[in-house]
């Protein structure tokens, strides 16, 4: 069985499944409400204005990495016959972990200093906002992935 790296980086689906992960972010950014959800979407708009195309560039990027860090949960639905959207929401706690510890990495590299500082700014809730956009990962997956 394929990886999930290697069925989402497939040069035949790789510009889909980036677009998906586009309108994805900014799908759930869009969500965000209170005084939290205001610190998100100003972050997020700083940065699509400062820099156009670092959504996208970042999302290129990351994708494989991303991939890799939840390949184990889909898996442990294929070899268990079940659905991988589900089963990646069902575990959004572990999803949530494991894409953090990728995007902890990068930020600890980045050489952006407003990419830095916003990251920053809103880590301590980005496990909430991760386990949040888990079920919408998880049917992107499944509809790419199987």
């Amino acid at each position: 069985m394929a990886s999930l790296t290697e069925t989402l980086t497939n040069q035949n689906k790789k510009a889909a499944v980036i677009d998906d992960c586009c309108t994805l972010i900014d799908a759930e950014v869009a969500d965000k409400g209170g005084i939290s959800g205001l610190a998100i979407k100003a972050g997020y708009s700083a940065v699509k204005n400062i820099k156009p195309g670092f959504i996208r560039h970042a999302v290129e990027d990351l994708l494989p990495d991303f991939a890799k860090a939840l390949d184990p949960l889909y898996q442990e639905a294929k070899t268990g016959g079940r659905p991988v959207g589900a089963h990646i929401a069902a575990n959004s706690g572990r999803a949530a972990d494991a894409l953090l510890t990728i995007t902890d990495g990068k930020v600890r590299n980045a050489q952006s200093g407003l990419v830095k500082g916003t990251y920053e700014k809103l880590r301590g809730t980005a496990k909430k906002n991760v386990e949040a956009a888990i079920p919408r990962i998880g049917k992107l997956i499944e509809k790419h992935g199987g």
